[in-house]
């Protein structure tokens, strides 16, 4: 009971004046916080608690949401912890991460129950392509709830492209784990057993956190690509946690890489090959 309360207690401010850092600790709305970024932490908890209860509705009502693993996110640190996950639409996915976030801060266990939003956990960050966040009021909106935004080097708009690496993108993640959680989806696109990214490999090593896998699955049955549509309800969402771990500092940026592809299941033959087969058959209107 006693670690659940202190989930609840302010975080002090930065000031070196006693009065301003004692004062600190009585802003319960987070009214005179800033995140890394110098974004509004009030403004943030409203942005979750205003888009929580449609999604709620969306992924908890309409379909339905089964979490594993929930008892590995109850004792970790409030800081620098890195969740990794397969991808499979551009909102819903990290949405529901959100909401169980929330859910365990309040100690409800498995089951969503939204009182969670009067007082979210707000110090969780992730990481969104710019042009997907920039596209739109409603991507826009969802970026203020903590979107870290780099630009991809490899894909634009829907094509293949290459240009310069986005070398301020691994600072942006060290300031956000310096704070808070951060989620990522190595592969950098919703689309599955894509080849995992060797920036997730560089903030690992950077930044030792802790790790934490993450296995999602039944997204892409229940909404459009972008996550914000039904295409069918009564679909079972899972999200699997696993055990958190510690990567070796001493690994190359090589082995990062091909066990981030194996935590997060991108690297089953069987279901490569079965995915190929449903992509041909699809393309021939099979």
């Amino acid at each position: 009971m006693l670690r659940i309360l202190r989930n609840f207690l302010p975080r002090p401010g930065n000031s070196t004046r006693p009065l301003l850092r004692f004062l600190s600790y009585l802003d319960i709305l987070g009214l005179f916080q800033r995140d890394p970024f110098g974004n509004s932490m009030f403004l943030k908890r409203l942005v979750i608690f205003t888009a929580g209860w449609p999604t709620y509705w969306r992924i908890a009502v309409a379909n339905k949401l089964k979490i594993e693993g929930i008892e590995y996110l109850e004792d970790l640190p409030d800081r620098n912890v890195f969740f990794i996950s397969n991808h499979q639409t551009y909102f819903a996915d990290v949405i529901s991460f959100y909401h169980i976030f929330s859910n365990v801060k309040w100690g409800f266990g498995k089951q969503l129950f939204p009182l969670y939003l009067f007082a979210p956990r707000a110090y969780i960050f992730y990481i969104a392509a710019k042009e997907t966040m920039k596209a739109g009021i409603i991507p826009k909106i969802f970026s203020l709830a903590g979107a870290i935004l780099v630009e991809r080097s490899w894909r634009a708009e829907g094509v293949n492209v290459k240009r310069e690496v986005d070398r301020s993108a691994g600072d942006s993640v060290s300031r956000a784990l310096k704070e808070g959680w951060v989620i990522s989806f190595p592969q950098g696109t919703t689309s599955p057993y894509a080849p995992i990214r060797k920036g997730t490999a560089h903030i690992i090593l950077d930044n030792k956190p802790i790790v934490v896998p993450v296995v999602i699955n039944g997204f892409r049955r229940a909404f459009n690509k972008t996550g914000l549509k039904y295409k069918r309800r009564n679909t079972t969402l899972s999200v699997k946690f696993k055990k958190p771990l510690h990567i070796d500092e001493n690994s190359t940026l090589e082995e990062v890489t091909k066990t981030v592809e194996q935590i997060i299941e991108q690297n089953m033959p069987e279901m490569i090959a079965e995915w190929n087969a449903l992509k041909e058959m699809a393309k021939r209107g099979e």
